[in-house]
C-alpha cells in the first residue's frame, strides 16, 4: 500500500467503499430501479451476516458534480481487491445503475466501533 502515513501511532486498516450512479441508471425503467435497489440491499445485508461489511449507508447531502457519491461502507479483510470482488458481483451494479471505488481507509486504531457487528457475531 502506498501512501501510508508516517505517525507514531497505530493505525487500523479498512476498506472504504464508495458507491457512486452508475452509467445506465438514468437509462432503465423506474421498475427495474426499485428491483435492483432491493436487489442491492439483500446483497449488502448478506455481505454484512456474513462479516465482511462492517457499516454500509446512504449518502445525502452536497458533494462534487458530476457524480457526487451517493453511499458508503467500511470493510475489514485485509484486501481492497477482495471486497471490490464481492462489491462487484452486487446486481445493482452488475446492471450499471451503481458503480463502486474501494479503496484503503487508515484512522487511529480503536477509534471505531461496530456494535451491530459484535451484537450479530
Amino acid at each position: 500500500m502506498t501512501g501510508v502515513p508516517q505517525v507514531d501511532f497505530a493505525l487500523d486498516t479498512y476498506e472504504c467503499i464508495v458507491l457512486y450512479p452508475g452509467a445506465a441508471g438514468r437509462a432503465l425503467p423506474a421498475e427495474t430501479v426499485q428491483r435492483l435497489q432491493a436487489e442491492h440491499l439483500a446483497h449488502m445485508q448478506a455481505l454484512q451476516r456474513r462479516g465482511i461489511i462492517l457499516i454500509a449507508g446512504s449518502v445525502d447531502g452536497p458533494a462534487r458534480e458530476p457524480d457526487p457519491p451517493i453511499g458508503f461502507g467500511l470493510a475489514r479483510t485485509g484486501s481492497v481487491d477482495d471486497v471490490r470482488s464481492v462489491m462487484e458481483a452486487d446486481p445493482a451494479i452488475q446492471a450499471g445503475l451503481y458503480r463502486v471505488d474501494v479503496m484503503t481507509f487508515l484512522c487511529p486504531a480503536g477509534s471505531l466501533e461496530f456494535p451491530l457487528v459484535k451484537t450479530q457475531s
